[in-house]
């Protein structure tokens, strides 16, 4: 088997995706190789083109041009035997079914699922099988999603704003149950807007803006990408203009007392602020997060 056969048969490949809706062009010849086991988050913007991306790799949505294989199939093959399990935004649960009666009906569809106890412990929803889905709140509604997502037991598991309206543990207990999952040789492609999370349980980072890759890479090296550092203390009584007047400070915010400086020389910077502020306490320099890398590469560009 050649090289690049081999890594159609291992990887999901999606090579110059194009989809456009009227005249917003939503992704723009997009090329991306994913491992076999990997968690992969989807970072960007409102309109980045994350969730016409995902739609494409699983098959809901068609390219304009473009081609996607998953593990060696098209999309479409790839759902017909079972190897695709998504949690998208969008679609309702059927109503006047209870939850272990919808999860127990989609376990049927696949060829060789999950244990549905199984899936509705993972996922939390075992609380309340029992109860008729028109009868449950957002985060439960989140919670039978995602049982549906692991019944089919797939290679790859697609993701789409997993853990909105899910309250901070029901969040821990989501991603405790991904770990498990991808201990298993499984894949994990989800799109976030929780930074945090993506930075916390993600191997691998693919960073959109309008509908292209702008960076690539494991956590870490995203947040290399941008240069300097982030100062923080306690310094009340002092203008923004006068702290954006320091040597080196690039940015300058302000919540009561307390005062965030990006800085591209923190050294420099804390010697004036130290200097010019005697007052000044509760001293913070940390290399630059997640987040400031995100705002700097996601600059709001028009795109040619």
């Amino acid at each position: 088997m050649s090289s690049t056969s081999q890594e159609l048969h291992d990887n999901i490949v999606a090579h110059d995706l194009t989809k456009s809706f009227g005249a917003v062009r939503a992704v723009r010849g997009l090329d991306l190789s994913l491992q076999r086991g990997s968690t992969v988050a989807l970072l960007g913007p409102n309109g980045a083109g994350k969730t016409t991306t995902i739609d494409m790799l699983i098959g809901l949505t068609k390219p304009d041009a473009g081609t996607v294989s998953l593990f060696g199939r098209t999309p479409s093959e790839a759902v017909k035997a079972g190897m695709i399990g998504a949690m998208t935004q969008t679609g309702q649960l059927i109503d006047y079914l209870t939850v272990h009666e919808l999860v127990t009906m989609m376990a049927a569809i696949y060829p060789a699922p999950l244990d549905v106890e199984e899936a509705l412990r993972i996922s939390g929803a075992d609380e309340f099988a029992d109860r008729q889905t028109r009868k449950l709140s957002g985060g439960e509604t989140q919670r039978v999603r995602f049982a549906i997502a692991l019944v089919a037991d797939a290679e790859l598991l697609v993701l789409d704003e997993p853990t909105v309206a899910l309250d901070v543990e029901g969040r821990r207990d989501f991603w405790s149950a991904m770990r498990a999952f991808t201990a298993r040789g499984k894949t994990v492609v989800f799109a976030t807007h929780y930074l945090e999370e993506a930075d916390a349980y993600a191997d691998r980072i693919v960073l959109m803006s309008r509908g292209r890759i702008v960076a690539d890479g494991a956590p870490t090296e995203i947040k290399a990408t941008v240069g300097g550092r982030i100062i923080r203390a306690t310094l009340p009584d002092v203008e923004l203009l006068a702290l954006h007047a320091l040597p080196g400070v690039t940015m300058v915010d302000r919540k009561g007392d307390a005062i965030t400086l990006n800085c591209s020389n923190s050294d420099v910077t804390l010697r004036e602020l130290l200097s010019t502020y005697p007052t000044v306490r509760d001293i913070e320099v940390r290399g630059a997060g997640l987040e400031e890398a995100f705002l700097e590469l996601t600059v709001d560009d028009e795109a040619p």
